[in-house]
């Protein structure tokens, strides 16, 4: 579990369980998206005591804390990655019909965004796009 979180965590007063640990750990080191289900069997083939329902609820409380990023793909599915993530600031856009997430980075959208925000008198302090699109069948 990354730094920034073990001391939110602490701070809290919740407790940095082993099980809380490696799930943290599996979506701090990961490159990829992580539904639920995977998190669960990878971590249950390490820890067999742990529950899908652990899992759940310890994603939705590091969601509360900021400490993952959930994706929802559509039809009530979700993704989760770390959020802070050694990818840095970026987007995604999520293919409704495969749930395959593109991860993009562009400057032009980064710099019409701070743009709108002044435009209506704010400056723009975070942020978060999804896109949701098909493949365009050529």
């Amino acid at each position: 579990m990354n730094s920034e979180a073990l001391k939110m965590f602490e701070k809290a007063n919740f407790k940095v369980t082993n099980q809380r640990k490696a799930i943290a750990d599996m979506l701090f080191s990961s490159n990829e998206h992580l539904s639920a289900d995977e998190i669960f069997k990878k971590i249950s083939s390490i820890d067999p005591n742990i529950s899908i329902a652990t899992v759940y609820r310890t994603l939705l409380l590091f969601e509360e804390f900021g400490i993952v990023k959930r994706l929802d793909i559509g039809e009530g599915r979700s993704l989760y990655e770390a959020a802070g993530s050694q990818k840095g600031h970026h987007h995604h856009l999520i293919d409704i019909e495969s749930g395959k997430i593109i991860e993009f980075y562009d400057t032009e959208l980064e710099n019409l965004k701070k743009k709108i925000a002044k435009k209506l008198g704010y400056k723009l302090v975070d942020h978060r796009l999804e896109l949701y699109g098909v493949k365009i069948k050529v």
